[in-house]
């Protein structure tokens, strides 16, 4: 029974690429790739490759990183407003309103051209163990990203946080569970399961808003493909290779996020 269960559904989900708009739709797409590969230029692959390849890194693990340190703010900050007094309540939601109400952009060049200009006149800054980092132009691009996840993020994680049934809370102080086990075993897993979804849009959007880093000269693959502009006077060929490469690591992180979703056990009723 269970191999005909497996044959049928296997005979459905191709019975699903089988339908004819499908079709038509692999159909353009393999003329379009295969109209990009014969009529465009591709004779500049060999001399960007490993330069795009280091700037492919780049863009991977600061989205890794500012995701990751992003979520450990979001967390507080989306309890604070959730759960908290108004004396934290309040720098959080002032938090999350600055970020969430100004443009990314704005925030990277405040960080980079208005606090970055202020360490070099500062002798004890430039003699000490910090000036090699704070000199370069990533760890602002980094800060930046990392403070606009968790402000988004906050706001969601807030939602998250005030949607958990009360009943349940209630519950486990009547079993006399602490206030850090009650986070642990209640609130941030049923929290974390119902903003998972749009963590992964999040994510998504996280990923579009690391090329922005190259404003401040930071060589991440968007930079990359300005380089080849530049160098080559090649417009479109830089251009539509720089989109495959970023729908394919959306469509990687969309996959993985969604995995994890669905082997998540627990169910919010």
């Amino acid at each position: 029974m269970a191999g005909e269960a497996a044959i049928i559904n296997t005979a459905a989900r191709a019975s699903l690429w089988l339908q004819p708009h499908r079709i038509v739709l692999i159909l353009i797409a393999l003329g379009l790739v295969l109209s990009a590969a014969f009529f465009m230029r591709w004779n500049w692959l060999p001399q960007y490759w490993e330069m795009g390849l280091m700037g492919i890194w780049r863009a991977l693990w600061i989205l890794a990183v500012t995701c990751a340190l992003g979520f450990l703010i979001a967390v507080p900050v989306g309890l604070a407003q959730a759960a908290g007094s108004i004396w934290v309540a309040a720098p959080a939601k002032v938090f999350c309103t600055i970020i969430r109400g100004t443009p990314l952009l704005l925030q990277l060049w405040l960080l980079y051209y208005g606090l970055g200009s202020l360490f070099p006149q500062y002798p004890w800054i430039r003699e000490s163990w910090m000036w090699p980092y704070l000199r370069q132009a990533w760890p602002y691009g980094v800060l930046a990203l990392t403070l606009s996840f968790a402000g988004y993020e906050g706001e969601v994680m807030r939602g998250a946080f005030a949607g958990v049934p009360q009943g349940q809370l209630e519950a486990a102080r009547a079993f006399g569970m602490s206030r850090w086990k009650i986070f642990q075993r209640i609130l941030l897993p049923q929290a974390f399961y119902r903003a998972l979804p749009t963590l992964t849009g999040e994510t998504v959007l996280q990923l579009k808003s690391t090329p922005l880093v190259a404003t401040i000269s930071v060589i991440d693959i968007f930079a990359v493909a300005g380089k080849v502009r530049q160098d080559t006077y090649l417009t479109y060929e830089p251009l539509l290779l720089l989109a495959l490469i970023y729908m394919a690591i959306t469509g990687i992180l969309v996959l993985a996020l969604g995995r994890i979703e669905a082997r998540i056990p627990v169910k919010v009723g």
